[in-house]
């Protein structure tokens, strides 16, 4: 009987924490094994072509980067370029009965110039920089914490030292905070949306869900500022995976893992390919995987579902639509997050009709374009001919409301987002589509069921579960200050040898690396 192959690390799931948990513990000389279940790497985090005969490679399913700390790119050593967006942000308003809105970035001047056209006084814009400097001083000090061993609470408040900072952002509803700093709906919808992106909740949820995903997406680089990354998120992931083989890693995709046996010293990992089955032992097992598909691997009882609230829209344009706003280029107001139907008041009735199990009526919805700052991820003949991209994110849609029809529901939800928009623009964006290679219109719509079946996320929850504070709880979300290093680094199982590098660990969600540099720390003992 031929002898069970064996590794000081198996690595579940090829995404992009996997590949970092790879790459830092080859580098340490650990023999490492990642098993990936698709026929590639990067999970999520993956550029593709999907419209049938158009050279144009989009970032469909994560768009944007700003957690992947710069500690994790100097020490694997990635090839990787992040461009930063001119401007952040757009939203259109109808005000005096004209179409106006909100540009956000640029010199600070024209920011200044567009509160003011807006609001009719500076007060808006004073009270937007009194906030986000707040948000910013308290990104400095957690933001460097995520690749350091889990602070207690009471150690991550010292180390902040502001108490209304504190106060605002992990003990109060976010709603409170934004409520008391600005008047305007508009202002106060777009600063709440941060907390929204991906999580089903109000601006006053007593369970701090808003607030929590609030505070990672204004932490990131210590500034909360989000980039694009060059040749779009597959760029990201084949550096991570060129890092990884090149410490020594092996990489098997179209590896399906389908059990984890362990006695919390030696483990072992069956798997399956498209035709053979197949075990290998290990040391340890990182499993960049969901909380949920963990327990099934192990056969622990299953955890708490979750439940995604987010639906994804990819489109190739001929060109960028005209906007109704007289006063803004569609090239600054699409190049940072166009935010639509995302006033204050429109956020919260949106919510409330999807909890009553509607769709929402007027869908809200942030969209940006790829290709304005980075033009590498259209073939030339596209971009000589003003071709660009337009990425779609819409608020307020839970799973449950696509259960009982994912494709009417799906269809559904598409048109009335794409009419939401036309509201803004001084033409129909349908006539701004291109076609692919039989004609039929370049729109692809994701539901979170959808990305349930293609990628495995319990519930199309893009974070595997509700996020958690950056901090040790005492509640099974990491154990500051133990001489565990998984409860330590925030990873730990319930089994000494099987660590969570996924979304799923604490300080998990979006394209950060971080649970996977965590994970490999807590398994090299540090």
């Amino acid at each position: 009987m031929p002898a069970l192959a064996s590794y000081d690390a198996v690595i579940v799931g090829g995404g992009h924490n996997g590949l970092v948990a790879a790459a830092y513990l080859a580098r340490a000389g650990r023999r490492t094994l990642v098993l990936e279940r698709l026929g590639r790497t990067g999970g999520a985090a993956v550029s593709d072509a999907p419209f049938p005969g158009v050279p144009a490679r989009l970032s469909r399913y994560a768009y944007l980067v700003s957690l992947l700390p710069e500690k994790i790119v100097e020490d694997l050593g990635l090839r990787l370029s992040l461009r930063r967006r001119i401007f952040s942000s757009y939203t259109p308003a109808e005000r005096g009965g004209r179409p106006t809105g909100l540009l956000v970035g640029g010199e600070e001047s024209r920011t200044r110039e567009a509160f003011e056209r807006l609001t009719g006084s500076d007060r808006e814009y004073e009270a937007w920089l009194r906030f986000h400097g707040m948000t910013r001083r308290v990104a400095g000090r957690v933001f460097p914490t995520l690749t350091e061993p889990l602070p207690t609470r009471a150690a991550l408040r010292a180390r902040i030292g502001e108490d209304p900072a504190w106060e605002a952002l992990f003990e109060r509803p976010l709603g409170e905070a934004v409520e008391a700093a600005f008047d305007d709906d508009l202002v106060r919808g777009v600063v709440l949306t941060d907390g929204l992106i991906g999580t089903f909740a109000t601006a006053h949820d007593p369970s701090l869900r808003q607030n929590r995903c609030f505070l990672y997406h204004v932490i990131g680089q210590c500034t909360g500022e989000w980039d694009v990354p060059v040749g779009g998120m597959g760029a990201v992931t084949g550096a991570l995976a060129d890092a990884a083989r090149a410490a020594g890693a092996e990489i098997a995709t179209g590896h399906e893992v389908t059990a984890v046996a362990t006695d919390g010293r030696r483990a072992e990992v069956a798997f399956r390919t498209a035709d053979a089955e197949g075990v290998v032992g290990a040391e340890q097992v990182l499993v960049n995987a969901s909380p949920r598909a963990l327990a099934e691997l192990l056969g622990d009882p299953a955890p708490a579902p979750a439940e995604g609230a987010q639906f994804k829209v990819n489109m190739l344009l001929r060109r960028l639509p005209a906007l109704r706003d007289p006063d803004t280029d569609p090239r600054e107001a699409f190049a940072g997050t166009f935010h639509v139907a995302e006033g204050y008041r429109q956020l919260e009735d949106a919510y409330r009709q999807a909890a009553a199990g509607e769709l929402p009526r007027t869908p809200p919805s942030e969209m940006y374009c790829h290709s304005l700052t980075d033009a590498s991820i259209l073939a030339p003949e596209l971009a000589a001919r003003g071709y660009q991209t337009l990425t779609v994110f819409g608020l307020h849609t839970p799973a449950r409301l696509f259960a009982r029809d994912n494709d009417a529901a799906r269809a559904a939800l598409l048109e009335s987002t794409l009419a939401t928009l036309d509201a803004h623009l001084a033409e129909p964006l349908a006539d701004c589509l291109a076609v692919d290679a039989d004609g039929r219109p370049c729109v692809e719509a994701k539901t979170p069921l959808d990305l349930e079946r293609e990628l495995r996320l319990p519930g199309g929850h893009i974070f595997h579960r509700d996020l958690a504070f950056p901090f040790a709880d005492g509640d099974g979300h990491g154990d500051g200050g133990t001489a565990d290093p998984a409860g330590r680094w925030g990873v730990a199982t319930g089994h000494a040898n099987v660590l969570l590098c996924g979304a799923g660990a604490v300080r998990g969600g979006g394209v950060s690396g971080v649970p996977g540099h965590n994970a490999a720390m807590a398994a090299l003992g540090r």
